[in-house]
């Protein structure tokens, strides 16, 4: 097997590893609708990573990297989402409720 096509095949099995580990927290947050261990901070300055990145990444050749950061940056903006519609049905940010929630 050629460097490229083991550099290659490394790149797509990385992609459906990461692809796998972050799958149960997307369907977590969907099912149970709970933010509260999510930082809306963090999940804000992943979508401007995530675009940034974009511009490295667009001037690779075409190849698993493109489908691993697509998948990033589409997770993202849809943890982004949920944080935002999640905490606005509370009338409260996920954090604070679960600060008080201590009390």
């Amino acid at each position: 097997m050629d460097q490229m096509t083991v550099q290659t095949a490394a790149g797509f099995s990385a992609t459906i590893i990461f692809f796998l580990s972050n799958l149960p927290m997307l369907l977590k947050a969907k099912r149970t609708k709970n933010m509260t261990s999510y930082s809306l901070t963090n999940i804000a300055l992943a979508n401007l990573g995530n675009v940034v990145q974009w511009v490295y990444i667009l001037g690779l050749p075409f190849g698993p990297i493109h489908f691993l950061h697509a998948f990033y940056t589409v997770s993202t903006m849809i943890m982004f989402a949920w944080y935002l519609q999640y905490a606005s049905r509370q009338g409260t940010s996920p954090q604070r409720e679960y600060i008080n929630r201590d009390k």
